[in-house]
């Protein structure tokens, strides 16, 4: 099993700037897939960027690409979500997700470990 808690959400006017943190513990020892997802009320979960800790190009959805930026500090097991130009279209709750299955980082589906989530609010 493995358990993730996020942190850094808030709130910001349009074109400001967050950092996102996950810090991830328990079966940690080998890679895996780490995700951002968001979503806002009365829609439906997306997945945003993802990176495996294994190394390799990590990935950003077309929503957010430009804007968004996934990264990891393996050493101290986290993952970031640097989000710039924010806009109030991105305002949701923010979760971080791992699975453990494969390589597949981009298959959004198959990520079943999940923090509580932060919320992320872009006023205009």
């Amino acid at each position: 099993h493995v358990q993730l808690v996020e942190s850094g959400g808030g709130s910001v006017q349009t074109g400001g700037s967050l950092r996102l943190s996950c810090v991830a513990s328990g079966d940690t020892h080998n890679n895996y897939c780490m995700a951002w997802f968001r979503q806002a009320p009365g829609k439906d979960r997306e997945g945003v960027a993802a990176i495996y800790t294994g190394g390799g190009t990590p990935y950003s959805a077309d929503s957010v690409k430009g804007r968004f930026t996934v990264s990891q500090d393996n050493a101290k097991k986290t993952v970031y979500l640097q989000m710039n130009s924010l806009k109030p279209e991105d305002t949701a709750m923010y979760y971080c997700a791992a699975h453990v299955v494969n390589r597949s980082c981009r298959d959004f589906f198959r990520y079943n470990y999940w923090g509580q989530g932060t919320q992320v609010t872009v006023s205009s």
